[in-house]
């Protein structure tokens, strides 16, 4: 009887590393799939990354995902990158074709797909609260799939004119940007509403946005980017006064589905990625 015990590698690279749960997510799909891959998370410290990638492509690993603080530094050792990845200028997912490493992004992907289940973007009218890498990702995206118009709210006014600029410059949307006031309150107009901030991620699970909660209007789409936990507190006040919502658990299991499907070629089952993150607790 024939037997092959090379395991095809995938896996992360990030700094810390023992806090991602998307080794679960991934080898439940593997297993799903009927492939005897791997995925290994890798502490990586930002000195040793180039070392890293060198021994991802000596190995022959399929690919691997890139965390923080990896993602604008690791273009740096890679070959190219895919059409989304180049406009965001960070990679959180690098796939092997050929003898070449592609960078790709699937934060905004996984989030519009997330999104879909709930609306399709395209030709609607969006504000976002944040301008850091999730959030910069997440408006390329929602403006490749089409939406209309683009407020990105942020505190700090140059990174959110940055990004305002950046998506009026490489997409069709239209982009402002619109200082973050105290008790923040939703335009008129809006048809999604997305948190693309860390603001109420575990350990700050008490921690709200400064929004005026009385703006949110029933026929509006609240999306948040956080995973764990998945029913924030902005979910939960999106859902007391009507809206649909779109969880940061979804974003995190497309994200996977996506990146699989770049290693494999094969689309894994989402709602059996979902269950091994939900049987963890989060």
């Amino acid at each position: 009887m024939a037997h092959d015990f090379l395991q095809p590698l995938t896996g992360s690279f990030a700094q810390p590393a023992a806090e991602n749960p998307t080794v679960v997510m991934i080898e439940a799909a593997y297993r799903q799939l009927g492939l005897n891959w791997r995925y290994l998370n890798c502490e990586v410290a930002p000195e040793a990354l180039g070392n890293a990638v060198r021994g991802a492509r000596a190995m022959g690993w399929r690919g691997f995902n890139c965390s923080i603080p990896h993602k604008v530094a690791v273009i740096a050792h890679l070959d190219g990158l895919g059409a989304s990845a180049e406009i965001i200028g960070a990679v959180n997912t690098v796939v092997r074709r050929g003898d070449t490493l592609i960078g790709e992004n699937t934060d905004g992907q996984g989030f519009v797909q997330a999104l879909r289940e709930q609306v399709d973007p395209a030709g609607r009218s969006v504000l976002v609260f944040g301008a850091g890498g999730a959030a910069r990702a997440v408006c390329v995206e929602l403006a490749l799939a089409g939406a209309r118009r683009i407020e990105v709210v942020n505190r700090g006014e140059a990174r959110g004119r940055e990004l305002a600029e950046l998506l009026n410059q490489r997409t069709a949307a239209t982009a402002l940007y619109s200082p973050w006031r105290p008790q923040h309150a939703i335009p008129a107009g809006t048809d999604i509403v997305v948190n693309a901030t860390s603001i109420g991620l575990y350990p700050d699970v008490d921690a709200t946005l400064d929004l005026d909660l009385d703006s949110l209007d029933a026929s509006m789409i609240v999306a948040d980017g956080i995973h764990n936990p998945p029913l924030t507190h902005l979910l939960r006040a999106a859902r007391q006064r009507g809206c649909r919502t779109a969880d940061g658990l979804g974003m995190l299991v497309n994200q996977g589905v996506i990146g699989v499907r770049h290693w494999t070629g094969l689309t894994p089952d989402a709602a059996v990625m979902r269950q091994a993150l939900l049987d963890l607790g989060l």
